[in-house]
């Protein structure tokens, strides 16, 4: 990630003052900026209110990797004429590869030791994360990055390096073609790389779907590919060596300005915006980055008033070793958090897993990240170079490596045969977000409920149930006390779904005159998208609404979505769920959404007893 980028060739400490003498130069402004990003990013994952909008902090990231890879790649052609792909892969390896291999080498004997099953949950997340392909998995899979109701996966957050190393790989080729085919000068280049930005943005704003998860588009190597275009347009205009020098007194006063505006709009954005808000995916995300860029241009010179803020000593120390905080963090957070996703940790647990962070990052870094990134003065040069000059040493270095993903991949493999059986009962009973997609039909699947409790009669309407995994688990009460009803329950499905599961069945006839809708548990949605059902269900039928409970942000949007709607029509009838389930916590599994038999029972007779006083 870009973490581990921006030294550019560090020099020494005590010689970063003299930066006129080095075009290719240590920048310790970006690593300022770097460690504002970073500390957004766990700020976010604390859910600590003031960072709301921390999750754009890997937006800076990609800004930052665009510019300082685009500007090695054009400093290196133009020392020598050409690039060379394998030593750069090599050295975005070498940087990139060890620290993360080494965490997913300790997190697999953690989990093998402590909690196997939790590991075959994860399996493919770690072999995704092997092959920088992580992002697309997620993708594939449906697994949300902004809802999740079972234990979050601990490498949920390796995403981003997946969609930078896929940049790596293919940017050197399309940069080298491009250069070479359509745009010889750097002011055509520039407009090039700023016009394969505006595809990119302009594939989010087709993809991104209001009032819908936006995973898919924050995910996405297409749709988040312009952030690292612009940092790379910047370093085509702005490469690194015009820092070098200071400028004019005029000029330092422009670049003062706009390093400041664009400071503050990336500040602005970390801490006030929240992750599903529509502007963000409409152009926010590239105003932060366009924000980020002026931070980078301002921040590469030391001569400017953001790039001497932002190289404060401290600033400096943590955006050195970013890329081990960033992916330490989120493995402790998970692993050391409460075991109920529901419960928020206490600050001191915060504060305890944010140094356990830090240490085991510092340790990362000095023993494992510097000397293999080697070129830099530290103990273990002398045992680097020794390794460098003696095959017998590399090869064993080699094999090492080799042995560790192998651990990897069998700890993985043995996992998932062992749990497989009770990972599918688990599925089954309670349904996860990150589960695969899954339907029931009551018909066909449901068995009879025993409860002794009292129960309205049965009713002889025709009703069709469309929901989630909370219908799907409430099923077979529902079909008891509604024998006739047609159920179809999917897992994850969004609200946006609804219009063609109504549309289909209705081609069908098999649409009842009762239509119930259960959506709202798996994310928010726009009014415009439950209008859109509502219409196509029709004012000939009697609609009923269930509302949510589920301890998330959403809930409360979702539920107020659901009261307007009945209001404002006749034919549409509220069933309040979350009003009959509050201070009921025993009716639910871990998750605090998905109802234990004693809530699905009152679940299925809230819904059939409100069907009957109509």
């Amino acid at each position: 990630m870009s973490l581990t980028m921006g030294r550019l060739d560090k020099l020494h400490s005590n010689r970063h003052l003299d930066v006129m003498k080095d075009k290719r130069r240590y920048m310790p402004g970006l690593d300022g900026l770097r460690a504002l990003a970073v500390l957004a990013v766990i700020a976010y994952h604390f859910n600590w209110g003031v960072a709301s909008g921390g999750l754009l902090g890997v937006g800076v990231f990609f800004v930052l990797s665009g510019y300082l890879i685009t500007d090695l790649l054009m400093e290196e052609r133009k020392r020598k004429g050409r690039i060379n792909m394998k030593q750069f892969w090599l050295r975005r390896m070498r940087r990139l590869l060890p620290a993360m291999l080494l965490m997913l080498c300790i997190l697999t004997v953690y989990l093998t030791i402590v909690d196997p099953g939790r590991l075959s949950s994860i399996r493919g997340d770690i072999w995704s994360s092997l092959t920088y392909t992580n992002n697309w998995y997620l993708i594939y899979h449906n697994v949300s990055y902004f809802e999740s109701f079972g234990p979050p996966s601990p490498i949920g957050h390796l995403w981003s390096l997946a969609v930078e190393e896929q940049f790596y790989l293919i940017w050197p080729f399309l940069l080298m073609i491009v250069i070479s085919t359509f745009a010889p000068t750097r002011g055509k280049l520039f407009l090039l790389i700023l016009a394969g930005a505006a595809v990119s943005f302009a594939l989010m704003v087709f993809l991104y779907e209001p009032g819908t998860d936006p995973s898919r588009v924050y995910y996405g190597t297409d749709t988040r590919a312009f952030g690292l275009l612009i940092g790379a347009a910047l370093a085509i205009i702005y490469p690194s060596h015009k820092f070098s020098e200071p400028f004019s007194r005029k000029g330092n006063a422009w670049v003062n300005i706009f390093g400041v505006v664009g400071l503050c709009i990336v500040m602005y954005m970390l801490t006030k915006t929240g992750k599903y808000d529509e502007s963000l995916y409409r152009g926010g995300m590239v105003v932060l980055s366009a924000a980020s860029a002026l931070v980078i241009a301002a921040a590469a010179s030391p001569f400017s008033a953001v790039g001497k803020l932002l190289a404060w000593k401290p600033l400096r120390w943590i955006g050195v070793r970013s890329y081990g905080i960033y992916l330490l963090h989120y493995p402790i957070i998970v692993l050391t958090g409460p075991a109920d996703p529901n419960v928020s940790p206490n600050l001191l647990l915060q504060l305890a897993q944010l140094m356990i962070t830090v240490v085991l990052a510092a340790l990362s870094y000095r023993f494992v990240e510097e000397p293999i990134r080697n070129g830099k003065t530290n103990p273990l040069r002398k045992e680097v170079r020794y390794m460098k000059k003696s095959k017998p040493i590399k090869h064993l270095f080699m094999l090492f490596s080799v042995v560790m993903i192998i651990f990897i991949c069998v700890a993985c493999a043995r996992a998932g045969s062992e749990n497989s059986i009770e990972n599918s009962k688990q599925t089954e009973s309670a349904p996860l977000n990150n589960s695969k997609s899954m339907s029931l039909n009551a018909d066909s699947q449901v068995t009879k409920s025993t409860t002794k409790d009292e129960k309205p009669s049965k009713s002889s309407v025709e009703v069709t149930a469309i929901g989630d995994s909370v219908l799907v688990g409430v099923a077979p009460y529902l079909k008891e006390l509604i024998p006739d009803i047609d159920i179809d329950g999917k897992v994850s499905r969004q609200m946006s779904e609804a219009k063609d599961v109504v549309a289909q069945l209705d081609s069908k006839e098999k649409l009842g005159k009762i239509v119930i809708i259960e959506l709202g548990t798996n994310g928010p949605f726009s009014s415009e998208k439950l209008e859109e059902l509502l219409n196509t269900i029709g004012e000939n039928r009697q609609i009923y609404l269930v509302n949510s409970r589920v301890p998330r942000d959403w809930q409360d949007s979702v539920n107020e979505s659901l009261a307007k709607a009945a209001e404002e029509r006749s034919n549409v009838t509220l069933i309040d769920w979350h009003s009959l389930s509050a201070d009921k916590s025993e009716w639910f599994a871990e998750d605090g959404v998905h109802p234990q038999p004693e809530g699905a029972k009152a679940y299925a007779s809230l819904i059939a007893k409100s069907i009957q006083s109509k």
